[in-house]
């Protein structure tokens, strides 16, 4: 053989060596960036978020959700924007204070999510079993003095609240709006005996739009709702009684999926805006 030949013979056999290198490698990335590819798909359904902005994952029949009353106006609002967003859902709510609702799921109540106003109220139903993973605060809220439109009795403050012929109302000790309304009165170092002690913070604040107290202590997002109606006074030491609200998905939801989607949507950056426009916190 000749020394030409042998040349073009070792040329074709790198060539085609390298061909088939080229080809292995080819392949290689193409399996594995499928692989990739569906890892990433399946990370972003459970975590309600995809690279490309934030998906919540889909959600289908009967959602029912336990949620604290002074949530209802924002929820009830959430609520159609999810169903819209999800055709065949239905969502449910059951309002009312933090700790009535705590106590019925422990009861057994079918529910599929609890959003709570404090993080002691969530706390019983997790040391219960009852929550799906760790609760996650969503939004903040504060405390404001709710006063009849004009606010008659001229009140300016918390000390306001103790003068004589001042009728208050406040929400029990054990629900999260009354918890909050008693460490705001010890910063202030004040001891408020009111006419009333609601269940809940809109039934404080309907003492007020009723003419029934003078003033309640309520949450400022409740006072925002119900503008045409009440007046705020803000207060300092309401910012030593700031409630942080969880949610979470119920570990005997009837509606897993459903449970899981509703709480990722609560947490995406669409409900985040409905609820700072309603006067809640960031967390």
């Amino acid at each position: 053989m000749s020394t030409r030949t042998t040349g073009t013979t070792r040329r074709l056999a790198v060539a085609a060596a390298a061909a088939l290198v080229l080809s292995l490698g080819v392949t290689a990335c193409g399996s594995d960036g499928g692989k990739s590819s569906g890892t990433t798909a399946a990370t972003a359904a459970t975590q309600g978020s995809s690279a490309s902005g934030g998906a919540v994952p889909k959600a289908s029949g009967a959602i029912t959700v336990f949620a604290a009353a002074s949530l209802k106006e924002t929820f009830t609002e959430l609520g159609k924007k999810f169903e819209a967003a999800n055709p065949g859902s239905k969502v449910t709510f059951n309002f009312g204070g933090s700790s009535s609702l705590a106590t019925s799921i422990n009861s057994g109540a079918p529910a599929d999510v609890f959003a709570a106003a404090s993080p002691a109220t969530m706390k019983t139903v997790s040391d219960a079993g009852g929550a799906s993973g760790q609760p996650t605060t969503f939004v903040r809220n504060t405390l404001t003095i709710a006063v009849p439109k004009g606010n008659p009795k001229h009140v300016t403050g918390l000390k306001d609240l103790t003068a004589s012929g001042v009728k208050v109302a406040l929400c029990a000790k054990e629900v999260p709006c009354g918890a909050a309304a008693q460490t705001a009165l010890k910063a202030a170092g004040l001891d408020l005996t009111p006419v009333t002690l609601e269940q809940d913070v809109k039934g404080a604040l309907t003492k007020v739009e009723l003419g029934e107290v003078d003033a309640s202590l309520v949450y400022k997002t409740d006072v925002q709702a119900d503008a045409a109606k009440i007046d705020g006074v803000d207060f300092p030491e309401a910012a030593k009684a700031v409630n942080d609200y969880p949610i979470a998905a119920l570990a005997k939801a009837p509606n897993k999926d459903g449970a899981a989607a509703f709480v990722t949507y609560v947490r995406s950056p669409e409900a985040e805006q409905v609820l700072t426009a309603a006067g809640f916190q960031a967390p």
